[in-house]
């Protein structure tokens, strides 16, 4: 499948397109800067006659800003090959659908899609992935898509663009919306936010991270989704309701203040299930905190979430908001929310592809009868042992005695003579003879 991004040399473009390169399919990107160094770090090429490749591609995807996005589909849409797919990824869907229905050429199909996610995760496992079919038009490649998007273990939401736009003017909507008043209603207020995590509960916590991550992202994607339509009636009902709850509190009227909780309760559902699900989160942030406490004095890797730098060493110091980590004679302070500690596994995985290791040769005489390959494996389950390797077998010596010599790899960080000495001791206290 040959697939052309328009805007892929953005956030989410590159993440689309790292995704479908992985899975096998001819990659192009394009994008208004003209960020060719761009799509050779993604290792596609950059489309410079774009004309040329919207009429080569099977698909052509739309990941562009919201405010554009129509203009850019009125562009692109009549230059498409019949059999075709022409599909978008913006946050409302019901202008982009109608645009694609009145640009595309009969025999050309479209797709309004919604990944539910940002350019930050990892993989689709989990994710929630919304399509917009429209009848008659997406009868091929729907379930192509669809397909793939679940094979990487997505959560497919079919949905009309009138229905979806009307969902994210609350998923979104007010979500964002209620965010973002919080930071302006910090920032009104001269708060001091730095200073107020030394005071903070975990829920408190959790929310300041929310309240930050949407505010150090674009702002004018969060200033596109509140021109959803459907979001006009949000904000009225969302401020009326903060009016009533600040007249009963003006008031002293705490009976009234108990009702709107209530009635909130009742129609929220089961808030138990909500309870039970944060409780979950806020643990998992606790116990995050309490094993980096436990590993002070131990050797630990800490990954920066943002640079995918990895740190290892010792950790000296553990606070609230920081972590100290020392490798040879140097301290390096890391902020909590910028790291993730990386399990026992994933920090043996990471040394075995990122240090510098010894390579030692060890030759043995096995006993008679043996098998190379056996002692092979045996060697192989040693601690601070990469790999190992059979490079010679001799069978030339005196009473049909065989010689094997393994070249063993030992992790870059690690006592290589003691490593040695320790393969030494194995070998012969399975029968063999040192050389």
């Amino acid at each position: 499948m040959k697939i052309l991004i328009v805007g892929g040399t953005g956030d989410t473009g590159q993440w689309f397109t790292r995704f479908y390169k992985n899975y096998g399919w001819d990659v192009t990107v394009w994008g208004a800067n003209a960020r060719e160094d761009i799509a050779q770090q993604l290792g596609v090429p950059f489309a410079k006659d774009l004309d040329k490749e919207i009429a080569l591609s099977d698909v052509v995807m739309i990941s562009v800003p919201i405010d554009i996005t129509p203009k850019i589909i009125a562009e692109i849409a009549p230059k498409m090959s019949r059999g075709s797919l022409l599909m978008d990824i913006t946050s409302l869907k019901r202008g982009a659908v109608e645009a694609m229905q009145q640009h595309a050429p009969v025999g050309v199909e479209i797709l309004g899609t919604h990944p539910m996610f940002g350019p930050t995760i990892p993989d689709l496992y989990g994710q929630i992935i919304i399509l917009v079919p429209v009848q008659g038009r997406s009868e091929h490649w729907l379930p192509i898509i669809r397909d793939l998007y679940e094979q990487q273990g997505a959560q497919i939401e079919i949905t009309s663009a009138q229905e979806h736009d009307r969902m994210m003017a609350v998923v979104q909507g007010l979500t964002h919306f209620a965010y973002i008043s919080i930071g302006a209603a910090m920032a009104e207020l001269d708060f001091d936010v730095p200073r107020s995590r030394r005071f903070m509960s975990p829920v408190y916590e959790i929310m300041l991270d929310f309240v930050g991550r949407i505010l150090a992202q674009n702002p004018y994607l969060y200033a596109m989704i509140q021109m959803n339509p459907e979001v006009g009636t949000v904000h009225q009902v969302y401020t009326k309701v903060c009016r009533d709850m600040t007249d009963s509190i003006n008031s002293g009227d705490v009976q009234s203040f108990v009702e709107m909780i209530k009635r909130a309760a009742v129609h929220f559902g089961d808030t138990q299930a909500a309870q039970g699900r944060s409780d979950k989160l806020i643990n998992a942030k606790i116990e995050e905190f309490q094993e980096l406490i436990n590993s002070i004095g131990r050797e630990r890797g800490l990954k920066h979430q943002y640079s995918g730098v990895t740190h290892l060493g010792i950790i000296k110091k553990v606070t609230p908001l920081t972590v100290t980590i020392e490798r040879s004679g140097k301290e390096v302070e890391l902020k909590i929310e910028n790291i993730s500690l990386l399990p026992e596994v994933e920090l043996e995985a990471w040394k075995e592809q990122n240090l510098d290791h010894s390579i030692r040769d060890i030759s043995v005489i096995i006993p008679c009868g043996a098998n190379p390959e056996t002692f092979q494996k045996i060697i192989s389950q040693t601690e601070s042992v990469v790999s190992t390797r059979i490079i010679d077998i001799y069978d030339g010596l005196e009473n049909d005695d065989v010689s094997v010599t393994f070249r063993i790899t030992i992790i870059g960080d690690k006592n290589a003579n003691k490593v040695h000495q320790e393969v030494n001791d194995l070998l012969s206290g399975t029968g063999c003879v040192l050389r």
